[in-house]
């Protein structure tokens, strides 16, 4: 240290801390159990709202409410927001005014097999009309045959073949008849009829017509092929004997099958009348019966044949795709694993011999299908991740229909015919859940997302703190203990868990919407009281359940703090050194964050490398830090490059630092460093400091403010409280400390302290003890103050870079701007 700054060392003033210190009553914002009106969360009533969302529920209401073509939602918020559960709960609250849906079952379509169609029921008929239909065919399948046993049926049907045998008979008789005129007979072959020419009655032999003259073989021949003739129309009259009577046969089956059908159908219309889809449907099923009645008549239904009927009358199933028959109001489904096939639903194939077969049996339904006419919640990350999940699901949405196509098909890997289900009209509300980026990605990325998804429901992180929203908190402790049956919290229990609650977001004001994360509390709360044998969990139970989830992930920030009682990272908590500071940093570990001290050293001499951030040079300083050390350098021109050519080379460092370093939340320390390196100016290493600088010396709020000031605390309590140690923060981040207890103790009892500061000189003066001062009216600093060390050193290092030249003071009076 040279003899200048000797000389204004011992000079200080007694400095005024109690003016930046902050009290214990600041440093958590407690709950009072007394304010809680109640004894027990027994003594509470079940909660039916959401809590803490209100802009949230806003655009769900919307949403829900508003008819309009692509008024789905969004819902966006970070994981263990509650997100998921608390829309759910909205949603189910909402559908139990909503009206039940419809039924969808799929039938066989008579004239295209190919194309099934749709039904739409009342809610509830869908099961009983497959049961109706399974009877119908039961009855049929009882009533046709005996139908067709009956005497009348057996007597009509012998009269209609006995008229046939007779007709044909006839017809044949007068042809040889009519051949024997000219002595030809007819001869029955297995291929048809015969002409034979014949001599005295008999059949003329092939050796008696060789015998005949050229004359008359030509006369017997021409009489053949007139007769042919006549032979051909006989046949063709034969043959219109057979398909009228064939005819006649089908209707007589056709009457017979209809006479036991047409009373069951009727009863069925009579059921199902208010529904035309349904009662056409039974208008082609009696026809179909009626046209197959013949089926029916199977002799031994217990052998081979039975099989292939059985197969045959599944054509009159029907295929129950939705069943809303227990369903009060509109359906709430949540598909947490979306595929194409889940969510669109799909055709089944059964495979007999090699050959793939299908029919509208094999249709199954999605989750859409289930959720037609009320809503569906879908994880947004799974939705775009699925195989064609996320263009199935826009097609779905832009059509406002449901056609179930097979992803094979659709995608051209497959050639074959397959089904195609006629398609049913969507009237869904979806809702996805995803992350803030996932949303604004998509928005940004995806041009049909902003058509379809009108409606962003934003989740909040935190929410307000007042006693409603303390009662709210109550009110939900209360909904997990009975949802998962657990011990009842008393009051001092729950004031723990809103304390936490504001600990979790690091704010007085405000308390954590992360209800995922405070369930998980409540039940391993329940655990550790269970443990102790209590019947009710208190205070103490929350406490345990808090300091064991920190235990059982600190195992790294013990072994850190255990390297530095060991001296293998270098961090001292008493003297003072010059160009040396405890800067403070956080590190995150899962779900895990702890704060440590880094030593941050300066070194300075004479030259134009300006400062050098070593942590950047090397790769592992991130562009958020590099921009707190330009921000350095802007401060030195600002404040102290008016006076003095500034001819400096510093370098800046966090010393036995192996991984990146990001954020400027330690530029207030390397700032401290580095004026002190330069005046020689020694620090007080029982002060750590964390906080931002702006070129102008204001200091600015950080993050991670109560794990900086613990993870310091804690290496001071294993070194040893002196009562001289403690932490400087921002002064605006005053409202955002949530202590632990030990720290709040140590600060009471005066074994620890706070500051919060609202510029660098106030810092200067804490960690120093020598007051950066105003300029004096001829714009130089007094010789006493901490700015007079600087500007000396400075001057000195020009004179040293530029021996020619002699600093001058270019600085006014009027335009200087306080440190």
């Amino acid at each position: 240290m040279t003899a200048q700054s000797k000389k204004i060392q011992s000079k200080k003033a007694k400095l005024n801390k109690a003016r930046l210190s902050i009290s214990s009553e600041s440093l958590i914002r407690r709950c009072d159990p007394s304010t809680l009106q109640f004894t027990t969360t027994d003594d509470l009533p079940a909660l039916h709202n959401v809590i803490g969302q209100p802009r949230a529920l806003r655009a769900l209401d919307l949403g829900i409410d508003v008819t309009g073509i692509g008024y789905n939602i969004f819902v966006l918020g970070i994981p263990d927001s509650g997100r998921t559960t608390l829309t759910r709960n909205y949603l189910l609250q909402k559908a139990q005014s909503g009206k039940t849906p419809d039924d969808w079952c799929y039938v066989n379509n008579f004239e295209n097999p190919h194309q099934p169609n749709a039904l739409s029921l009342s809610a509830g008929k869908g099961a009983s009309f497959r049961d109706d239909m399974k009877g119908l065919i039961a009855l049929c399948t009882q009533n046709i045959p005996r139908a067709f046993e009956s005497e009348e049926y057996s007597k009509e049907h012998e009269r209609l073949r006995f008229k046939l045998n007779e007709e044909m008979e006839k017809e044949l008789h007068q042809f040889e008849a009519y051949a024997a005129k000219f002595n030809f007979m007819v001869v029955k072959t297995p291929y048809g009829f015969l002409l034979v020419p014949t001599a005295e009655g008999k059949p003329l032999s092939s050796s008696d017509f060789e015998k005949l003259s050229d004359e008359n073989k030509e006369k017997l021949v021409k009489i053949q092929e007139s007769l042919s003739e006549r032979l051909d129309e006989m046949i063709e009259r034969l043959h219109s004997l057979e398909r009228t009577t064939s005819h006649d046969l089908h209707e007589l089956d056709r009457r017979t099958s209809l006479f036991v059908i047409r009373p069951l159908i009727d009863e069925l219309r009579t059921k199902y009348t208010p529904d035309e889809s349904v009662i056409h449907y039974l208008d082609q099923v009696q026809d179909d019966l009626a046209n197959n009645g013949s089926r029916f008549r199977i002799k031994d239904q217990s052998a081979q044949n039975f099989p292939q009927m059985t197969d045959w009358l599944s054509r009159y199933e029907v295929n129950l795709l939705v069943n809303n028959a227990g369903q009060k109001g509109a359906p709430v489904i949540i598909e947490n694993q979306p595929t194409y096939q889940s969510l669109l639903g799909t055709i089944e194939h059964e495979i007999f011999m090699g050959i793939s077969h299908s029919d509208f049996t094999h249709i199954r339904p999605g989750a859409l299908h289930r959720a037609n006419g009320g809503y569906i919640i879908l994880p947004a990350r799974a939705v775009m991740l699925g195989p064609y999940v996320w263009e199935g699901l826009k097609r779905v949405l832009r059509d406002k229909e449901i056609r179930i196509v097979e992803l094979g098909n659709q995608i051209g890997l497959l050639s074959t015919a397959s089904l195609e289900p006629e398609p049913i009209p969507l009237n869904v509300k979806v809702i996805m859940v995803g992350t803030p980026l996932m949303y604004y990605m998509l928005r940004a990325y995806d041009e049909d997302f902003a058509k379809l998804f009108k409606v962003c429901a934003e989740f909040s992180r935190e929410m307000t703190r007042d006693s409603e929203s303390e009662q709210d908190y109550a009110l939900f402790v209360r909904s997990v203990v009975l949802e998962n049956k657990l011990l009842p919290f008393d009051r001092t229990a729950v004031a723990r868990v809103i304390e936490h609650g504001s600990r979790m977001v690091e704010n007085q004001d405000k308390l954590s919407t992360q209800f995922g994360i405070i369930s998980d509390l409540v039940c391993e709360s329940d655990y550790w009281a269970r443990k102790e044998k209590q019947t009710i969990v208190n205070a103490a139970a929350v406490q345990r359940a808090i300091d064991e989830r920190t235990f059982r992930s600190n195992l790294l920030h013990e072994k850190i703090k255990e390297m530095i009682l060991q001296k293998q990272l270098l961090v001292s908590v008493s003297g003072m050194v010059v160009g040396q500071i405890n800067a403070l940093s956080i590190s995150s570990l899962g779900d895990y964050t702890f704060g440590r001290p880094n030593r941050v050293t300066a070194t300075t001499c004479a030259g134009k490398a300006g400062v050098v951030d070593i942590e950047r040079q090397s790769n592992l300083g991130g562009s958020l830090h590099t921009k707190g050390v330009l921000i350095i350098n802007g401060y030195l021109g600002q404040r102290y490059g008016q006076d003095v050519q500034i001819s400096l080379s510093a370098s800046l460092t966090f010393e036995q630092s192996y991984d990146e370093i990001e954020g400027d939340s330690a530029s207030a320390a390397e700032l401290i460093a580095l004026l002190s390196a330069v005046s020689e100016i020694p620090i007080d290493q029982g002060i750590a400091i964390t906080g931002s600088v702006n070129q102008y010396g204001q200091i600015q709020a950080i993050g991670g403010v109560n794990e900086k000031i613990e993870g310091f605390f804690d290496i001071c309590n294993q070194e040893g409280l002196n009562g001289k140690q403690g932490v400087i923060i921002p002064r605006a981040n005053q409202k955002n400390l949530m202590l632990r207890e030990d720290v709040c103790s140590a600060v009471k009892s005066g074994k620890f302290h706070l500051w919060g500061v609202e510029s660098i000189a106030e810092a200067v003066e804490l960690l120093t003890g020598v007051a950066m001062t105003e300029r004096n009216p001829d714009g130089s600093f007094p010789k006493d103050s901490f700015d007079y060390a600087v500007v000396s050193r400075l001057s000195t290092y020009d004179r040293i870079v530029n021996p020619a030249q002699r600093s001058q003071v270019r600085r006014k009076p009027d335009k200087a701007v306080p440190g």
